[in-house]
C-alpha cells in the first residue's frame, strides 16, 4: 500500500506546537503529559533541540506511577487462603489509584521540586505496599515474595517503554504502521482548533497523540494456521445484544471478588445480567441472561469506551469513573458479537462450567506487553490490527475491538492464582501446549461510532495506565448449560455454523 498523501498544509512551528500544547493544559487537560502533546512529535524527536538549544528528550515529562504487578507473581494460592489474598490483592491497586491522585493533584509542586514525589508519592506508596505484600506472603506460604523487590515502584513518562517491552505486537506480529512523517495528525484532517480541542481532552486522559494512528497507513498483518485434517471449523454465535439496557459497574468478580471498585474502572456488560463483585457460581447460575439463548447465562464484559471531548457522563463524580480518572460520554457499541470457533489442529472439548478467562493485560501499559492481546481496527480494514494504537478510521468506517481469548485449558481447573496458567493460547500453527486441551474459543467483535480524531476517544483504565490501548482487555464466566454447551461443541467438531 502507498503511502498516506501528505497535507499541503504546514505544520505549526515548534513554539507554536507548544503554545496550542499548553492551552490544552489551561482547557482543562489535567495529565502531567500535557504540555508535552505536540513536543513529543517534534521535528528533533528525541535528541532534537529546542528554541533555547535544550535537548528535547530532557522535556519529556514523569506522568504516572510503575509498580510491579504482585498477581502476576503468585504461583499457588490455597484455597483457605483466597479471599484474604485477594483482598490484599484489591488493597495493592487501590494503594496505586490513591498515590496516583496524590500525585496529579500536586503536579506542579513536583515539577518544581521533583523530590516530593518521593517523599509524597513513592515512600508512602511503598510502605503500603510491603504491608500488603507481608500479608499475601504469610498467607500462600510464599515467603519469597518479600524478597523479589515487588514493593518498591517508580515514576516514568508517558512515553517511555515499560520494562522489557519491545514496542511490537506482544504475540510476535509487527502492528505494521508506515510512518507518513505527520504524527497521526494530518491523516485524520484536523484544523488548529481540533486539534487543541483533541489535545485537550487527550492531556487529560493521559494520551498522546502518537497513541492513535491512521488504519490506512497500516500494513495487512492478519494471519491464522491454515486448517489441517481434522479441524474443528464449525462456528456457534450467541447473540447476548451490544449492553443497550446499560448494564455496567467498576467491579471485577474474577480478579477482586466481594471488592466493590474492585477494577477502577467501568465495565460494560452482556449475558449474565447478575454480576458483580459479590456474584457467587449459584447467582450467576440463577442470573438472568441478555442472550437470546437462555441456555447462555455466561458473563462476557469489557472496559466502556468513552468519547472525551463531549462533556462527561452520569458517573463524573463516582467510583470507576471521575473519582479514578475515567472521564467522557460512555459510548454503546453500535455492534457486539460473540462467536466460539474451533482449532485449526483438531477437535474441541466442553469448557467446564464456570471456567474464567481474561484475554489482554489491565496493567500492560506499566506491565509490558506480554500478556497484551486485545486487538484494535476499522470497519473494512480488519485485516490490518492494531496492539498499542487506537485506529482513525476513514469516513463511513467504524472502529473495531477484537478479543481472541485463550483456546487451551489445562483440563483440571476453572481458574488460577494469577488467572492465566489455568489456560493458554495454541501456537502459530494452532495447537495447544503439552498437557492442554483445545476447548471452543471466544471471539468478541464489539463495534463503535466515535470521532475519527486523535484523543478524542479512550478505553476506561486504572488511572495510572493512562488509558493506553495496549491495556485492552475482555473477561468471561462460562454458565453455558451443559446441554447448549454440547450443542457448540458438536456444531464447530462438525464444521456448522449455529446459533
Amino acid at each position: 500500500m502507498g503511502r498516506i498523501a501528505r497535507s499541503p498544509r504546514k505544520r505549526p512551528t515548534l513554539p507554536r506546537r507548544m503554545t496550542l500544547a499548553a492551552a490544552a493544559l489551561i482547557l482543562g487537560g489535567g495529565g502531567l503529559a500535557a504540555v508535552n502533546f505536540y513536543a513529543s512529535a517534534s521535528e528533533g524527536g528525541a535528541g532534537g533541540r529546542g528554541p533555547s538549544g535544550h535537548d528535547m528528550s530532557q522535556m519529556r515529562m514523569l506522568s504516572t506511577i510503575d509498580c510491579p504487578d504482585v498477581g502476576n507473581s503468585l504461583s499457588t494460592v490455597p484455597d483457605a487462603a483466597k479471599p484474604r489474598v485477594d483482598r490484599q490483592l484489591a488493597d495493592l491497586d487501590t494503594q496505586i489509584t490513591d498515590a496516583y491522585t496524590e500525585f496529579a493533584d500536586n503536579k506542579d509542586r513536583i515539577q518544581r521540586d521533583p523530590g516530593l514525589a518521593d517523599r509524597m508519592v513513592l515512600a508512602p506508596l511503598k510502605a503500603k505496599r510491603t504491608d500488603s505484600i507481608g500479608q499475601i506472603a504469610d498467607a500462600t506460604g510464599q515467603p519469597d515474595l518479600n524478597g523479589k523487590g515487588l514493593a518498591a515502584c517508580s515514576m516514568r513518562a508517558a512515553d517511555a517503554p515499560a520494562p522489557g517491552d519491545q514496542g511490537s505486537d506482544p504475540r510476535g506480529d509487527r502492528t505494521g504502521v508506515q510512518d507518513d512523517g505527520q504524527g497521526g495528525d494530518q491523516a485524520s484532517g484536523q484544523g488548529d482548533g481540533q486539534a487543541v480541542a483533541a489535545a485537550s481532552a487527550a492531556s487529560a486522559s493521559g494520551l498522546s497523540r502518537r497513541d492513535f494512528v491512521d488504519i490506512r497507513s497500516v500494513r495487512p498483518n492478519v494471519a491464522a494456521p491454515a486448517p489441517r485434517r481434522g479441524a474443528s471449523t464449525g462456528t456457534f454465535t450467541s447473540d447476548c445484544g451490544r449492553n443497550q439496557n446499560g448494564k455496567r459497574n467498576p467491579d471485577n468478580v474474577i480478579v477482586a471478588p466481594g471488592v466493590s471498585n474492585g477494577a477502577h474502572h467501568m465495565h460494560d456488560y452482556v449475558g449474565n445480567q447478575a454480576t458483580d463483585a459479590f456474584s457467587s457460581d449459584g447467582d450467576l447460575a440463577r442470573g438472568g441472561t441478555s442472550c437470546r439463548n437462555q441456555g447462555d447465562r455466561s458473563t462476557y464484559y469489557w472496559p466502556v469506551v468513552r468519547v472525551l471531548d463531549q462533556g462527561n457522563d452520569v458517573d463524573a463524580k463516582a467510583d470507576g469513573g471521575g473519582k479514578d480518572k475515567n472521564l467522557g460520554k460512555i459510548r454503546t457499541p453500535v455492534q457486539a458479537t460473540i462467536t466460539f470457533v474451533g482449532s485449526p489442529v483438531g477437535k474441541v472439548t466442553a469448557m467446564p462450567k464456570f471456567l474464567r478467562i481474561i484475554t489482554g493485560d489491565a496493567k500492560a501499559f506499566t506491565n509490558g506487553n506480554a500478556n497484551a492481546n486485545a486487538s484494535w481496527s476499522c470497519t473494512g480494514f480488519e485485516n490490518r490490527q492494531l496492539k498499542d494504537k487506537y485506529p482513525l478510521c476513514p469516513q463511513g468506517s467504524n472502529v473495531v475491538r477484537t478479543f481472541k481469548f485463550q483456546s487451551c485449558w489445562d483440563g483440571k481447573n476453572t481458574d488460577s492464582a494469577n488467572h492465566r496458567t489455568h489456560v493458554a493460547f495454541a501456537d502459530k500453527r494452532g495447537a495447544c501446549p503439552a498437557g492442554f486441551k483445545a476447548i471452543p474459543q471466544l471471539v468478541q467483535r464489539i463495534v463503535y461510532d466515535v470521532p475519527a480524531k486523535a484523543g478524542a476517544f479512550a478505553v476506561d483504565s486504572f488511572p495510572e495506565q493512562l488509558h493506553k490501548p495496549v491495556t485492552d482487555h475482555g473477561d468471561f464466566i462460562d454458565v453455558f448449560s451443559d446441554q447448549l454447551m454440547g450443542k457448540a461443541v458438536n456444531c464447530i467438531n462438525t464444521g456448522r455454523s449455529c446459533a
